[in-house]
């Protein structure tokens, strides 16, 4: 038996799978800002006004599950964390510029 509740043609759209992974609060301006390199934590508190630690810390946990962002543990003093974006966060890069293009 299955739970799902959506025709199978629909469950399978590749589209959609994208979006879902980068709808939530703060994903696509995380996804954004990933997009012109390594980012931190803090500075993604700085860079996304109104944002508190709470949730950009679960979308960045649910970017990073969903194989979209790699996070990172830099050896270096202080020691850090950078969050880049994966082979698939790079291969979604040109959907997510033509969706800006349509949008913008």
């Amino acid at each position: 038996m299955t739970t799902n509740n959506l025709p199978q043609e629909e469950a399978s759209c590749p589209a959609e799978n994208i979006l879902k992974q980068l709808s939530g609060k703060w994903k696509p301006q995380i996804f954004r800002l990933a997009l012109d390199g390594p980012v931190r934590f803090n500075s993604l508190l700085r860079q996304l006004p109104g944002s508190n630690k709470q949730s950009v810390a679960t979308a960045l946990k649910e970017l990073e599950e969903a194989d979209i962002l790699v996070k990172t543990v830099v050896q270096e003093k202080p020691l850090h964390i950078e969050y880049t974006l994966s082979e698939k966060g790079q291969a979604m890069v040109s959907v997510f510029r033509s969706m800006e293009g349509l949008l913008g």
